[in-house]
């Protein structure tokens, strides 16, 4: 077999498997590239919730990164959850210097149960460090509301905060309107110039858990693969609608998407 391309996660441990770098692992298999991992924290997490959070040290983080990248080598990136202030320095200053992109950036702050997954001085790090570094960056509209401070409640506002987030840095942005309410799941992508509204209709299941992690990677895996932002983006947004429709229950709380939708495809 030739070698497959390679993407790598930069994000923490779901012990529930639906988030996280489990997801991200996942989609990467799915979506044809070969996934990479570095661990920023593991969490205690089920269907119900977050209970603990246990973060590992800057430098190891760091060190994970370093030394997938100097050996097997990265054709695409993502983050995740990076916990602090002091980890997100490492991880920008390690991926700028061994030059890892391009960059998809999901500013994770909170899991979808509203657990904090971001500490609050991380927030003003994770802008002035890690934006400036990412090919794209995809916050949903909490994760909106804690960057840019705006509210959005319809695709307007969504275009008002895409530009809010653009002048922080980031190549591109996508934010994302699965909170918003009607029929179709919106999407705004952004370059700085021209703008880009990727719908789909409403899926009407209570079964997301992980569909951010899960989008972000699947772009990824598509920019790994070679393809240009808007058809990555694109392709993301396809795969996780598809992880959507295959959701399932698990456990006695929130469900997580199918990422092995496609794998079933095979059997």
């Amino acid at each position: 077999m030739t070698r497959p391309p390679t993407a790598l996660t930069i994000a923490g441990s779901d012990s529930g498997g639906g988030a996280g770098l489990q997801a991200d692992l996942k989609t990467f298999l799915s979506c044809g590239v070969h996934g990479m991992s570095a661990v920023t924290a593991v969490t205690v997490q089920n269907s119900l919730g977050v209970s603990g959070i246990y973060e590992l040290p800057p430098n190891a983080v760091a060190e994970q990164i370093e030394s997938v990248a100097t050996d097997i080598g990265v054709d695409a990136a993502k983050t995740g959850m990076l916990a602090n202030a002091d980890i997100i320095a490492a991880v920008a200053e390690t991926v700028k210097r061994l030059d890892v992109a391009p960059l998809v950036v999901d500013p994770v702050c909170a899991s979808q149960h509203g657990d904090p997954l971001l500490r609050p001085d991380a927030v003003a790090a994770l802008i002035g460090m890690l934006f400036p570094l990412a090919d794209l960056v995809t916050p949903n509209l909490g994760e909106v509301r804690v960057l840019a401070g705006r509210d959005v409640v319809d695709v307007d506002g969504m275009r008002d905060a895409a530009r809010a987030l653009h002048d922080m840095g980031p190549r591109w942005v996508l934010v994302k309107g699965g909170h918003l309410s009607g029929d179709m799941a919106v999407d705004v992508l952004y370059d700085g110039a021209e703008f880009v509204e990727l719908r789909e209709p409403r899926r009407a299941t209570d079964h997301t858990h992980g569909t951010g992690d899960t989008l972000a990677a699947a772009v990824a895996a598509s920019l790994a693969r070679g393809a240009d932002m808007l058809s990555a983006v694109r392709n993301g947004k396809r795969f996780v609608t598809s992880a959507v429709d295959d959701s399932f229950a698990l456990g006695a709380g929130l469900g997580p998407v199918g990422h092995f939708w496609r794998v079933q495809e095979q059997l």
